[in-house]
């Protein structure tokens, strides 16, 4: 797995003179950060050795570099799942790319489902911890010494700093954030009456299709993780009512230009 690190990053770092200081996954709910990057040069994720290729149709496919309110940046437009048939390493590949060419923190974006009756459809939430319920862990298998140790301490896989200062921005920009416990399943599918009933009494706030493994990597990798997510359905109601991506992508359209602001607000703070 190292030398296909070391080979796409060598090639991206042929491609581009950005060394980035952040790096950003931008999930779903995030896609106009875009605009607010002063680019200098998009790589697509097929020109980049053993790069995945993401196959949701609401998934772009292109690494962003430029800046972002002063910071060197790279941006990920698209990102991978277990449920695309990728393997957890996969998924995570990236960020160890990210790691690679520089970057001391990494943001990321996601949508979610409620399991909270505190929260709902359009709300924000800080991701303050997480349970792994995905059918592995990047992490398995010959440790690489050179990202990190082989038993990564996860008490605190959720820079506190980050999430006091994404708060502080809330309160400062009239943005409701709340925070809670994500918690990560394999997917497709949407989950049912029962698995939303258990996935709560377990512990968890809300539940999505990613992040963790990509937060996995990035702790191992000593990178400071801040995540947030956009409510984009509501699993707690004693009747369910049927979800389907356009709803999804619609709530989170609309939370967009509040997320757009935190992760612009963060960047501009970091350092």
């Amino acid at each position: 797995m190292l030398e296909q690190i070391n080979k796409a990053a060598e090639y991206i770092r042929s491609k581009t003179h950005i060394v980035p200081e952040v790096g950003i996954i931008l999930g779903t709910g995030l896609g106009r950060l875009v605009d607010e990057i002063d680019i200098e040069t998009t790589i697509d994720y097929e020109d980049i050795p053993d790069f995945p290729v993401s196959t949701v149709e609401s998934h772009h496919g292109k690494l962003i570099f430029g800046f972002l309110a002063g910071k060197k940046v790279v941006a990920m437009q698209g990102r991978f799942h277990y449920y695309e048939g990728y393997t957890m390493q996969q998924v995570a590949f990236p960020v160890w790319i990210m790691k690679r060419i520089g970057i001391k923190y990494l943001l990321v974006s996601n949508a979610c489902g409620s399991l909270n009756p505190e929260l709902h459809t359009g709300d924000l939430m800080i991701i303050n911890d997480h349970i792994n319920l995905q059918p592995g862990n990047p992490l398995i298998g010959p440790n690489m010494n050179e990202m990190g140790p082989r038993f990564p301490d996860m008490s605190q896989p959720y820079d506190r700093v980050l999430i006091e200062k994404a708060l502080k921005i809330g309160v400062e920009n009239n943005i409701q954030l709340k925070t809670g416990v994500y918690v990560s399943v394999p997917g497709p599918v949407l989950e049912t009456h029962a698995e939303y009933r258990y996935l709560r009494i377990i512990g968890g706030d809300v539940v999505g299709m990613s992040t963790v493994p990509e937060i996995l990597a990035a702790r191992h990798a000593g990178l400071p993780c801040f995540a947030i997510s956009v409510v984009t359905d509501e699993g707690w109601h004693d009747v369910l009512e049927p979800v389907t991506l356009a709803q999804v992508i619609a709530a989170a359209t609309q939370a967009e230009p509040k997320m757009t602001l935190i992760m612009k607000k963060i960047v501009e703070g970091l350092g």
